[in-house]
């Protein structure tokens, strides 16, 4: 195995905070964005039976394939995250109106968050880790949540849960249960727990 300086790492999305997270944690990574059509792969994999744990691990292993297939020796970590509440799978919000619908369901209800990440080796996955986090969300008043989002629309508009729990967001709860970095949307702890079991990174 080449010794841990040797080893190329690449983050395989676009997401600002998960390539923070990788960052603050003092990994040397690149970053290229796997395109991928989450909402159709989404849509046929719920269409199959898929649950929200089983959708989350697909597009991270999607992400992370489409990069490592053109990245050879490089260590590629795709990531994503998915919202599961009384059986249903929710997504991104498409517009302010769908999340404040999504708020709307979620309200006073507890909520299931699964953060997965599969790492992918010359086109093929070497490693995968699904995390899960359980957040109540205390009851929101139609006030509340109009304000919230008029506030909030353009820094949670990507987010799953249309939330940011680093943020405004907390305020949405009355109890969190889970691992922070899994609800942040990567299981950073159990990834550096592996790259540093094989050496890919210094211990």
């Amino acid at each position: 195995m080449p010794p841990a300086q040797n080893r190329t790492l690449t983050l395989a999305s676009a997401s600002h905070i998960r390539a923070t997270m990788l960052r603050n944690a003092g990994l040397n990574f690149s970053v290229h964005h796997g395109r991928v059509d989450e909402v159709a792969l989404a849509a046929a994999l719920t269409a199959d039976g898929a649950g929200a744990q089983d959708i989350a691990d697909a597009l991270a292993e999607a992400k992370a394939r489409k990069i490592s297939a053109r990245a050879p020796g490089s260590l590629v970590i795709g990531a994503d995250q998915t919202l599961e509440c009384d059986g249903r799978v929710l997504s991104k919000p498409a517009s302010p109106d769908d999340a404040d619908g999504q708020l709307q369901f979620l309200s006073g209800k507890t909520h299931r968050l699964f953060a997965a990440a599969v790492v992918c080796e010359n086109g093929a996955p070497i490693w995968r880790h699904t995390g899960t986090a359980r957040l109540t969300m205390r009851d929101l008043s139609t006030e509340y949540r109009a304000d919230y989002l008029a506030r909030n629309w353009d820094d949670i508009r990507h987010c799953v849960g249309c939330y940011r729990i680093e943020a405004e967001g907390i305020r949405l709860f009355s109890r969190v249960d889970g691992d922070f970095f899994h609800i942040l949307g990567l299981p950073l702890i159990e990834l550096l727990t592996w790259l540093g079991i094989r050496g890919d990174i210094a211990t």
